[in-house]
This record gives structure tokens, sequence and C-alpha cells, in this order.
């Protein structure tokens, strides 16, 4: 089952929740408000994506809150960081089992409608 995480007010998310909505393919939303990544799925959606900064919205408001907009983190720290604050992850975060995507990838998502089809 596909898997949707972000926030309600994300414009990007409701885009991708849509985008599945109108393809009448069930999603599983999580809100980051609520819930974050687990240490297994953050790492296999790291992996996916390209890495841990892939997953960081440094420019987000989240981020200047909490004084972390001069800070050039490791890998290993960002982990720490999206495991404690998960609205520091970029959104919305796409996954289908192994494969995810971040971010506005429209493309990406389309492959995985594809591949949920009988």
């Amino acid at each position: 089952m596909i898997q949707i995480f972000g926030t309600e007010k994300c414009k990007l998310t409701r885009a991708a929740q849509r985008f599945f909505a109108e393809r009448r393919i069930k999603v599983q939303f999580i809100n980051l408000r609520e819930k974050g990544l687990s240490k297994g799925e953050l790492a296999s959606v790291a992996r996916a994506v390209g890495g841990m900064r892939a997953l960081y919205a440094e420019d987000s408001p989240r981020v200047k809150e909490r004084g972390l907009q001069y800070l050039d983190p490791s890998e290993t720290r960002l982990a720490e960081l999206f495991l404690e604050d998960p609205m520091l992850l970029r959104t919305p975060i796409v996954r289908d089992g192994a494969r995810a995507a971040v971010g506005a990838a429209e493309v990406t998502w389309k492959a995985f409608a594809e591949a949920t089809k009988p």
C-alpha cells in the first residue's frame, strides 16, 4: 500500500493525495504532526531518495524556529533530528515499499500508480 507522509496544510501533500484519489488508488496518510517515521522507515526512505539530505527541509519555518539554518548536519545527525522532530522533513514523502519519492515527484507517483494496477 502506498503511504503518504505529510501534513494537512501542505499543498504538495494534498496534491499527492489528490493524484492517487483521482486514480482510485487507496493510500495510507500519515500526519507528521502526530507521528513520524520509524527508524527503519526513515532509513529505507533515505536509501530510496539518495540520502538524508534529500529529506531535509532546510528552508522550512521549522528549521528557522529551531535555529538550525546555520547548521550543516551530517547524515547521522539529520537522522537523529528527523526522529525527534518529523516536521524537519520535506513533504510529501510518498512511499511504496522500498521505493520512495520526496516533494513534487509526479513522474515517480505515476510509476507507483502503474505498479498498483492489477
